[in-house]
């Protein structure tokens, strides 16, 4: 007669007691996995399992998946670094600002594609927005202009960080681009033929602050509607 191996039974109260679930602590968690996941990882049976429970129970502290995108986008935007008022002139502040901005989102490409299809609600979100009306308002620029410029900006950097995740995702480098443009008909397509090499040059910070330059010259030259 052989002897049962025995087994030792532990008890629910032996186990670590998981953290009480909150508004919080599912944004942290949504956060985590779209920070490695992409936007992929904001499922909410993703985030329930993470948590150890079922996708209901987050209901109760988030109305539906739009709203948690809301709050996952603006916890990603509290690493933004909102420079001090004394550190330079307001463009460079506000060049800076865009900068860190555009670091953060291309450090999390789920939240570069948040950036894209979220509205922005939350302390960070508003606390960026209100910085760079500031930079502007200081630069003389009218209500109207300033409030739009601002949207533009953000757009502008957001796209900028979702085409350079989204590239990487997939494999497409830049030599891919330079390479199609390389292989274009010249006669068929004669001015992108002859400007192939500018259409891939200064890829980087250069290329992106000319494009901050140009958005800003359009707001500052813009007439505002109102003030």
């Amino acid at each position: 007669m052989t002897n049962k191996p025995s087994r030792t039974v532990i008890s629910r109260r032996a186990r670590p007691a998981k953290e009480p679930l909150s508004k919080e602590l599912i944004v942290e968690t949504a956060l985590v996995l779209v920070k490695s996941e992409g936007s992929t990882g904001l499922s909410m049976r993703k985030i329930a399992k993470a948590l150890d429970t079922g996708p209901s129970s987050l209901y109760v502290y988030v109305t539906n998946q739009q709203e948690l995108s809301a709050y996952v986008l603006d916890a990603g935007l509290a690493e933004v670094v909102l420079p001090t008022s004394d550190s330079g002139t307001w463009q460079s502040r506000l060049f800076d600002v865009l900068d860190s901005y555009l670091t953060v989102l291309f450090d999390a490409p789920g939240i570069a594609e948040l950036a894209l299809t979220t509205i922005p609600v939350g302390h960070n979100s508003l606390g960026l927005t209100e910085y760079m009306l500031q930079q502007l308002q200081e630069a003389g620029v009218g209500a109207t202009s300033a409030a739009w410029g601002v949207d533009l900006l953000l757009l502008y950097v957001s796209s900028v960080a979702f085409e350079q995740t989204a590239r990487n995702q997939v494999g497409t480098t830049l030599q891919t681009v330079k390479d199609s443009y390389q292989s274009l008909d010249a006669k068929r397509y004669p001015l992108l033929f002859g400007l192939r090499e500018e259409m891939t040059s200064a890829e980087g910070k250069e290329r992106f602050r000319w494009g901050l330059e140009v958005i800003l010259q359009g707001i500052l030259q813009g007439k505002p509607s109102s003030n």
